[in-house]
């Protein structure tokens, strides 16, 4: 399939604007391939809503000692019970190295969440300290590009 013929979807969360701008280096990426790209809050957001999409991308913030984000909650515990198997997904977000062990630990839980539901993750947990450089746009967008390589395989 195409890359110009794929349909993602790119929830956030954020408090900072950081995480915004991760997603918004994603949908650059991805936009810049030819994928038709939705972006939303994820307090606006239903996980049943991914399976109108060919892929999808989570970028959310690490709250205090490793918490999620409040208003990503109903979102987080909505995802389990969805059957998204075979479904192509990536998980970026920013943090602050500060804390140490807890940094970004929101990707790992949505990981965790994202493999009950049957879906694959593309490319590695991508962790960004606080608001993202140009090094983190060329790492996310080698995050966009192994997550649409995986699409369809």
């Amino acid at each position: 399939m195409s890359a110009a013929n794929l349909k993602a979807q790119v929830v956030f969360a954020t408090i900072t604007g950081n995480n915004e701008a991760v997603a918004d280096l994603i949908i650059d990426a991805l936009e810049a391939r030819g994928v038709t790209v939705t972006k939303s809050e994820i307090s606006q957001t239903e996980p049943e809503e991914l399976k109108d999409y060919d892929l999808a991308f989570v970028v959310p913030y690490t709250y205090d000692e490793g918490s999620l984000p409040d208003e990503g909650l109903d979102y987080f515990d909505d995802l389990a019970d969805v059957d998204l198997t075979g479904f192509v997904y990536g998980l970026a977000g920013s943090g602050d190295t500060f804390y140490g062990d807890l940094y970004c630990l929101a990707l790992d839980s949505f990981d965790e969440q994202f493999q009950k539901t049957g879906a694959k993750r593309a490319g590695e947990l991508t962790r960004i300290n606080l608001y993202p450089t140009e090094a983190d746009q060329a790492t996310l967008t080698k995050l966009a590009d192994e997550v649409l390589a995986k699409v369809g395989q």
